[in-house]
């Protein structure tokens, strides 16, 4: 039987793969060493609540006294360390999951801060800044972002500038989105954090934490940030979760989004998990291993995109905080070619070939490529891009690195032969 890399056309991309691993030794090893401490972590929050098999099967109708919803939570609270968590196959999305947690937390005449740039898209009908009848902005909410500098750092000064009296939420996202931002660490998120405090302790921090989970040692929630929220179908999930989100923080905060999930009076008390909560269980305790493969094929992706000619946002040795890689192509065919190649090397789907379009949430056509088991899963290996200048693919994912490795260096070898 040949070798997969037999089949590569290209003679750069053979050498980059041959010496790859070489290359990347001294990443990789400290990838390995934050996934081992965050497996301990893990281990240690199902070990303290006592999670038995009884906490894998659901409920059904209202799901009063659901012994495995509630130990989830209890689960989720004491791994990112907090006093109260919501975890939810409810949340349909990582935007539904925000949305919720910024209506519950603002009222009319309430301030809402982004200090890292103009949020991700798909939120910009959720808060106003594409008009919608039914955005915080149309409800009274008065709504500011602070750019970053020139020099792609935070613009500390700026932020001071922006809180004002009326501010109620500083909100932080910690990936990059759609955009060459840089992605959020939690050191300089504790900056922030200290920073807003020290100006009025009784703003709310309220970050995103989507594609970052497991990432780094810590979670913002180690350092300060009162609520966090993210997808189950992104790094915590650990691919095996069919849908959901989670929020975990304060008590008093999460009280407040499961009512806006639910009702006022019901809040975490109903909510039938059916026959999902195996799957959110078991998923949760492998995402370090899944997640350290993720971060490996950003790097690899990275150092090979670098070694081709092609621009790329992080670089490759570049401390990660997320699993989104950037690559710039500055060319719509190649950008298009790429993302065509992922879903071809996919386990799921690869007969298939993805076409830009609009979708719903985003102001320009969209190619998504996500050849994966569960739909739309980031943790998956999946690359997407708005179909805008200039044309930057972002890959995210994959449940194996050996997987990643061969689709990755694939998609380069056919962008090549164009």
């Amino acid at each position: 039987m040949k070798q997969w890399t037999e089949l590569l056309q290209s003679k750069k991309l053979k050498e980059l793969i041959d010496k790859c691993e070489k290359d990347l030794h001294h990443i990789f090893k400290e990838i390995e060493n934050i996934a081992e401490n965050n497996q301990f972590k893990v281990l240690q929050g199902f070990q303290k609540n006592k999670i038995s098999e009884g906490h894998l099967w659901g409920s059904t109708g209202y799901g009063y006294g659901d012994l495995g919803r509630e130990g989830l939570d209890n689960v989720y609270a004491s791994i990112f360390n907090t006093e109260a968590a919501l975890v939810r196959q409810q949340f349909v999305s990582g935007t539904h999951c925000i949305s919720a947690c910024l209506f519950a937390l603002l009222k009319r005449g309430d301030k809402l801060l982004y200090v890292t740039g103009k949020p991700y898209d798909t939120l910009e009908k959720t808060i106003g800044i594409v008009e919608h009848p039914q955005s915080l902005i149309a409800k009274g909410v008065e709504y500011s972002h602070v750019n970053f500098l020139p020099n792609g750092e935070i613009d500390y000064q700026g932020i001071k500038r922006e809180i004002t009296p009326n501010t109620k939420v500083v909100a932080i996202q910690r990936s990059k989105g759609y955009s060459l931002n840089k992605s959020i660490t939690i050191k300089e998120m504790a900056e922030i954090i200290q920073m807003v405090k020290g100006i009025n302790p009784e703003i709310i921090i309220f970050v995103d934490n989507c594609y970052g989970e497991f990432t780094e040692e810590l979670e913002p929630t180690d350092v300060g940030a009162d609520i966090i929220t993210g997808s189950l179908i992104k790094n915590p999930g650990g691919g095996l979760a069919y849908t959901g989100g989670y929020v975990v923080g304060k008590e008093e905060l999460i009280q407040r989004v499961a009512e806006q999930l639910t009702a006022p009076g019901l809040g975490k008390e109903v909510g039938a998990t059916l026959n999902v909560n195996l799957p959110f269980y078991q998923g949760l305790f492998i995402a370090p291993r899944v997640v350290a493969d993720s971060l490996k094929v950003s790097v690899l992706t990275a150092y090979l995109a670098e070694g081709l000619g092609f621009d790329v946002h992080p670089k490759f040795d570049v401390k990660r905080t997320d699993i989104v890689q950037a690559i710039i192509f500055y060319n719509k065919e190649k950008l298009i070619k790429f993302c065509q190649e992922i879903q071809h090397n996919s386990p799921i789907d690869s007969y298939s070939t993805p076409i830009p379009d609009q979708l719903p949430g985003y102001q320009n056509p969209v190619i998504m490529a996500a050849g994966t088991f569960i739909q739309g899963a980031s943790i998956e290996l999946s690359a997407d891009a708005p179909i805008k200048e200039p044309y930057i693919g972002y890959v995210q994912g994959s449940l194996t690195y050996q997987h990643g490795k061969i689709a990755i260096a694939r998609a380069f070898d056919n962008v090549l032969g164009i």
